[in-house]
C-alpha cells in the first residue's frame, strides 16, 4: 500500500472541485492540498455543460430577481439563507472567472453577453457561444497549476472515507494504472465527484457519474439530502441521452408535436412569441416541460422513434449565422450523432436524466455533520436548488459553494492534529477487503452489467417524470434483492493495471446505496413538488413537506428518512407561476 499526507484532500476535478483547490491554497499557502481524481480533470463532466452560467449583470436585473426566480423556480424547498448568499457571490465569482481568462461571449460594444435561460424572467446567462463548461473547466485547471501546493492524484478512484476519533482523516483510493491501493491521510476532506445519472438508463451524464461521493458520505453516516428530485431536461438526443442544451431554447427554438404543434402553449406555460422574445412558453422550467412531454405522449401526440416516442426541436427559423455563431455545438452533435443539420431539419428530442437536485448534506459552507468532511458542486445539496434546479444555475454554484467550502476546510485543517496512526491500519484493512471481495473472488454467478441494467430499469419505471406508491414500494424491494446478488458478484479479470470490471463493480455497489436513498426518499413524500411528481399525491402540501428529506444509512444497511425544516427568510411559498 502506497501512504501519502496533506492538509486538505479534494475528491473530484471539476469546476466544484478546482474551485475548491484553489481556494484553499489562497487562504492559507502553508496548507497541502490534493486533488484526487478517477479521471484526468479536464475529463470531467464540467466540459458538458454547454449553455451558460448565472449571475446578476444587467442594470435592469438584481439579486432578488435572481433569488426568487430560484426559489419559486424551486417550489420553496430551496433555503433561502443560501440563496441569497448564492445570487450575491455569482457575479463576483463570474467575474473572477473572466480576470483568469474565461472567454465570455461579448455583446458587439464589448459587454459580457447574456442570454434568457428557463425559469427566469431577466436575461442573466453568461456564455462562452454553448461551449461554457469546457471554457470554465480550462480556465480553472490552468489557474490551478500557479499552485505548487496543489498536489493531483489523476486517475485514482476513491474506495473509502478514513474516519477516526470522529472526524475525517482521509481516504483509500486504487490507482488505476498499477491497481495499487493508496492510503492519503489528510485534516480535512472535499467531496466534488458530481451527480448519480448513471442509476437511470436515459441520461446526459458522463459515464463516470456513478453517485461515488454521495455514496462514500453516506457509508460514512452523513445524511443524503433530498434525493427523490431527480431533474429530467427536455432536450436529450434519442439514443444517446446526449443533451441539446436548453440554449437552443433561448435563442428562439420551438418545441413541436407530431403535428407541427407548438404544445406547450396547452400547458400554462404562456402563449407563442415571435422570436426573439425573453419569456416564451419553451422556457418554462425543465421539470414542467419534461411533464408536459408525458402528458403529449399519453395523448397519442408525439413520434415514434427506434429509441422510443420523441418530439421535434425546431431551430431552422433562427438562420444559419445565429446557429453557427451562438449555436455551433448543438449543429457539431447533430451532425455526428444524428446526421442531420438543424440549419434545415428537425431535431428529435426527448426527455432524460440531467442533474440531482439532492446530495450530500452541508450548510451553507459546505460542512456536513461529520466532522472535517465537506461537500460541493452536484455532489452537495445546500440546498439552492429545492425541488427543481433552473438551468445555469449549476456552474456558479460549483464556484460559489466550492469556494466556500474550501475556505472552510483551510480554516478547519489548519487547527487539526496529524492524522492519527491508526487511519493506516484502517487503510490495510479496506485494501484487504477490496481484494477479498472483489479482486481476488473468484467465485460467484451474478455479473455486474446484468445488474446495472436492472437497477437502470427499475428507476425507470419507479422513479422517473412520474411516481407512485405502489411503484416505488415494489422498487424498494427490487433494490434490496439487487444489493443481496451484488454479493455474488465474481470478477473474470483479476489483474491490476486498468482493471475496468474492479472499478465497474464498486461504481454498482455505490449506485445501489444510492438508488435506494433516491426511492425511499420518493416513496417517503407522499405530495407532488417540482421533479418529483406522485400521481398518488397530486397536490403540494407545504404543511406536511416544506422540508428536506434526509436519507440515513442503518447499521444493517437499509436506508431511514428523517425531514429538517427549510429554512425561509424573506419569501413564503406560494403558487409557481409562468408565462403571464
Amino acid at each position: 500500500m502506497i501512504t501519502s499526507s496533506h492538509d486538505v484532500v479534494l475528491v473530484g476535478g471539476g469546476a466544484a472541485g478546482l474551485r475548491a483547490a484553489i481556494a484553499v491554497a489562497q487562504s492559507d499557502p502553508r496548507l497541502s492540498i490534493a486533488v484526487v481524481s478517477k479521471v484526468y480533470p479536464m475529463r470531467s463532466h464540467t466540459v458538458s455543460a454547454e449553455g451558460g452560467a448565472a449571475a446578476v449583470v444587467r442594470p435592469d436585473d438584481s439579486l432578488d430577481e435572481h433569488a426568487y426566480d430560484t426559489i419559486s423556480g424551486g417550489d420553496w424547498l430551496c433555503d433561502q439563507d443560501a440563496v441569497e448568499a448564492f445570487v450575491k457571490e455569482a457575479p463576483e465569482e463570474m467575474l473572477r472567472l473572466e480576470h483568469w481568462g474565461c472567454p465570455w461571449s461579448r455583446e458587439a460594444d464589448g459587454r459580457i453577453a447574456v442570454r434568457p435561460f428557463g425559469g427566469m424572467k431577466k436575461m442573466r446567462t453568461w456564455f462562452a457561444a454553448d461551449k461554457t463548461g469546457f471554457h470554465l473547466l480550462h480556465t480553472l485547471f490552468q489557474t490551478s497549476l500557479q499552485y505548487t501546493r496543489v498536489v493531483r492524484y489523476d486517475e485514482c478512484f476513491v474506495t473509502k472515507l478514513l474516519v477516526e476519533d470522529g472526524r475525517v482523516q482521509g481516504v483509500t483510493a486504487i490507482e488505476l494504472m498499477s491497481g495499487q491501493v493508496r492510503a492519503i491521510t489528510a485534516k480535512a476532506v472535499i467531496l466534488c465527484t458530481g451527480g448519480c445519472g448513471r442509476v437511470f438508463p436515459f441520461t446526459t451524464n458522463a459515464n463516470i457519474k456513478n453517485g461515488d461521493g454521495m455514496a462514500l458520505a453516506y457509508r460514512a453516516g452523513v445524511p443524503l439530502k433530498d434525493m427523490e428530485f431527480v431533474q429530467y431536461h427536455p432536450t436529450g438526443l434519442p439514443f444517446t441521452g446526449i443533451l441539446i442544451t436548453e440554449a437552443a431554447r433561448a435563442e428562439g427554438g420551438w418545441l413541436l408535436n407530431k403535428d407541427g404543434y407548438r404544445y406547450l402553449q396547452d400547458y400554462n406555460l404562456g402563449t407563442p412569441q415571435p422570436y426573439p422574445v425573453l419569456r416564451s412558453m419553451e422556457l418554462g422550467p425543465r421539470d414542467r416541460l419534461s411533464q408536459a412531454f408525458v402528458k403529449e405522449m399519453e395523448k397519442g401526440r408525439t413520434l415514434s422513434g427506434p429509441y422510443g416516442p420523441v418530439v421535434h426541436l425546431d431551430l431552422r427559423h433562427l438562420g444559419e449565422k445565429v446557429i453557427t455563431t451562438k449555436l455551433p455545438f448543438v449543429r457539431e452533435l447533430c451532425l455526428k450523432y444524428q446526421n442531420i443539420d438543424p440549419i434545415t431539419e428537425l431535431i428529435p428530442v426527448r426527455p432524460v436524466v440531467h442533474y440531482m437536485m439532492g446530495g450530500v448534506h452541508t450548510d451553507i459552507n459546505g460542512a456536513t455533520p461529520l466532522p472535517g468532511l465537506f461537500a460541493a458542486g452536484e455532489a452537495a445539496c445546500v440546498s439552492i436548488n429545492g425541488a427543481n434546479r433552473l438551468g445555469s444555475n449549476s456552474l456558479p454554484e460549483c464556484l460559489v459553494f466550492g469556494a466556500r467550502a474550501g475556505r472552510a476546510a483551510a480554516a478547519f485543517a489548519a487547527n487539526q492534529p496529524e492524522a492519527s496512526p491508526s487511519v493506516l491500519a484502517q487503510a490495510a484493512e479496506e485494501q484487504r477487503r477490496l481484494e477479498r471481495e472483489l479482486l481476488h473472488k473468484t467465485e460467484g454467478r451474478e455479473r455486474i452489467a446484468v445488474l446495472r441494467e436492472e437497477m437502470q430499469r427499475i428507476m425507470e419505471n419507479s422513479a422517473g417524470i412520474y411516481r407512485s406508491g405502489a411503484a416505488l414500494t415494489e422498487a424498494a424491494g427490487k433494490l434490496r434483492q439487487l444489493q443481496e446478488r451484488f454479493r455474488h458478484v465474481a470478477l473474470h479479470d483479476h489483474s491490476r493495471t486498468f482493471n475496468t470490471e474492479w472499478t465497474a463493480a464498486l461504481e454498482l455497489s455505490y449506485m445501489l446505496d444510492v438508488a435506494e436513498t433516491i426511492v425511499q426518499s420518493a416513496l417517503r413524500r407522499e405530495e407532488s413538488r417540482g421533479a418529483h411528481q406522485r400521481t398518488d399525491f397530486p397536490a403540494r402540501d407545504d404543511q406536511r413537506y416544506l422540508a428536506h428529506s434526509l436519507a440515513y444509512r442503518n447499521a444493517d444497511g437499509s436506508c431511514r428518512i428523517e425531514y429538517l425544516p427549510v429554512t425561509i427568510t424573506r419569501w413564503p411559498p406560494g403558487e409557481r407561476v409562468y408565462g403571464k
